[in-house]
């Protein structure tokens, strides 16, 4: 038996049957990679493909699919795998997200429907949220990448990042609450029920606790408020997919509207050596060994990020996770081989897990009844898309200003803040090809969140009863 194995593939969105006739015979595609060896779906012959499709229905039509992590695992993958599949059929369009697009909400769209198997959806739903799928995948893809990044880029990345991170919030609360006094929705009904929410970078930090300080302020109860604050998050993380895609449409063939706009992935633009400002190549594989240690130390890392998180709550577990990591880094705790191991864990998780998480996420946490709801108020789809546009340009415009490439700043911290949180970010940088900001990403939404949420609990007094 070989002692490697393949940990690294273009990610889903990025898979073109023209790319892979590139791709050297020797070297395997990735999972959700069509190559040039006939038809597959997840790098599988669609004979057998199909014959595990009709497994899993039958087990869950049935009620016989187990309730357990590795079914939800079964599950995602062969459903991702269809839909990636189906996404990449499509040229130019698959460019600009179709794949990741159709995995975060034809699910949730089947759901709605009644035409998922109620077994299936319990099975996602635990395996995502009861079995901590989301921690798996957010905090490998962390670990990886902080400890695979090179010293230099933290060193000179972190302090620059506060500018478009601060800017961005203000900018944003400003012009969307200017929006709305023009067009008569509010000055400040525009920043407390569309910028806030949709800038805490997710639910917890955002709909949740704000629907309980409106309520306590008015009186009313925070049911009332939280209809519309999660319609507003849910449509804003739409229009962050599909200007990420658009980003990756139009950085995908190197072009540079200016100098300084494209930094195909790399964050800074600032002058000094280009082994230590830019990210080492992935490998193509890595020993069991290796995948094994870098397992048990995102699993270390994640508990570390809790134990602390518990004892000092003001930043999210996340949040102490990517600081214990890059505190790792900063002072090269860990040897060279197992900071590797964390990158080549990382890159495989993230190479062949993002369609199964997205079809978790869909069918776990995207309500579309939500969504369809706040289509009807123009004015509020207006306000939501104008707040997006505004935090991906202000970011892109600030981060330019500090030397980062303006379309790796538009997207973190721009859309990252304007996403879901953690579903959102795997689902903005997958369509923007850029997954392994996402420590920026995660950083963006956590430590940006409590900023928000601070800025709101100042405002919240303005409100009236």
């Amino acid at each position: 038996m070989s002692n490697t194995t393949q940990t690294s593939g273009p990610s889903a969105n990025d898979a073109t049957a023209e790319t892979a006739q590139q791709a050297p015979a020797a070297k395997l595609p990735g999972v959700h990679y069509p190559g040039p060896r006939g038809f597959r779906i997840t790098s599988m012959p669609g004979g057998i493909y199909f014959a595990l499709f009709g497994l899993l229905l039958v087990a869950a039509l049935t009620g016989n699919l187990p309730d357990t992590m590795i079914a939800g695992f079964a599950v995602t993958i062969i459903f991702g795998g269809l839909l990636i599949w189906i996404g990449n059929l499509f040229p130019v369009v698959r460019d600009y997200g179709l794949p990741t697009i159709l995995c975060t909400f034809v699910p949730a769209t089947m759901l709605f429907l009644g035409l998922i198997p109620e077994n299936a959806v319990t099975v996602v739903q635990n395996f995502v949220d009861g079995h901590g799928f989301l921690d798996f995948f957010v905090v490998t893809i962390i670990a990886g990448c902080i400890l695979g990044m090179p010293r230099a880029l933290l060193l000179k990345a972190g302090p620059r990042f506060a500018v478009p991170v601060v800017g961005c919030l203000v900018a944003t609360f400003g012009l969307v609450g200017l929006l709305g006094a023009v067009t008569g929705f509010g000055f400040l009904e525009g920043i407390l029920f569309i910028a806030a929410p949709i800038m805490a970078g997710g639910l917890g930090l955002g709909a949740v606790p704000m629907s309980e300080m409106y309520a306590a302020r008015t009186g009313g109860t925070s049911e009332a408020f939280m209809g519309d604050l999660i319609s507003a998050v849910v449509m804003a993380n739409v229009v962050c997919i599909l200007i990420a895609g658009i980003y990756n449409g139009l950085t995908k063939r190197g072009t540079q509207l200016f100098v300084g706009f494209n930094g195909h992935g790399q964050l800074l633009r600032v002058k000094g050596k280009s082994e230590d400002l830019t990210m080492p190549p992935a490998k193509d594989v890595s020993s069991f060994i290796s995948l094994g240690k870098g397992l048990v130390i995102a699993g270390c890392l994640f508990v570390l990020g809790q134990l602390i998180g518990a004892y000092l709550p003001a930043l999210h577990p996340y949040a102490w996770t990517i600081i214990a990591a890059a505190a790792i880094k900063i002072f090269g705790l860990f040897p060279k081989e197992l900071e590797e191991a964390s990158s080549e864990w990382g890159d495989m998780i993230s190479s062949t897990m993002v369609p199964a998480l997205l079809v978790g996420v869909s069918i776990t946490f995207i309500n579309i009844e939500e969504v369809l709801a706040s289509l009807s108020n123009p004015m509020f789809i207006v306000l939501t898309v104008a707040t997006v546009i505004i935090a991906t340009l202000t970011s892109g415009l600030l981060g330019w200003l500090v030397k980062f490439h303006f379309v790796e700043a538009a997207i973190t911290p721009g859309l990252c803040m304007a996403d879901t949180g953690g579903s959102g970010d795997v689902s903005v940088l997958s369509a923007a090809n850029r997954m392994h900001l996402m420590p920026f990403a995660a950083l963006t939404n956590r430590v940006g969140g409590a900023l928000v949420l601070f800025l709101t609990s100042l405002l919240v007094p303005l409100l009236a009863g």
